[in-house]
């Protein structure tokens, strides 16, 4: 599993110098799209359904999905005063090398 604290650090650079999309549905769409360079989601979304899919819709696109213990930790790292169920990386900025890290240490997991 990718580091968390590489993950969060990741959305935060790309937040400031790159483009991301907020929530699960943001996410879900990135996904969809082949947008999405990373993704995170919130382990303590309730109900769980809201980010269910993530994980599987990443997969079969090849792309690394994260999980983040708390909403609260993941809204913080994407900017919000309130949670956040899921956050997709759309331009990585200047966490282009931070994420090409994170893929290559998911990928040899």
């Amino acid at each position: 599993m990718a580091d968390e604290a590489k993950v969060l650090e990741a959305i935060e650079i790309a937040r400031s110098t790159g483009k991301i999309r907020k929530g699960s549905n943001e996410a879900t769409k990135a996904l969809e799209r082949g947008d999405a360079k990373l993704v995170a989601f919130a382990g303590d979304v309730s109900p769980k359904e809201i980010v269910m899919h993530l994980p599987l819709l990443a997969k079969e696109k090849g792309i690394v999905c994260v999980e983040i213990p708390q909403k609260d930790t993941l809204g913080a790292a994407v900017g919000l005063s309130v949670g956040c169920a899921a956050v997709a990386v759309i331009k990585e900025g200047d966490a282009k090398a931070l994420i090409k890290e994170i893929n290559e240490t998911s990928s040899s997991e």
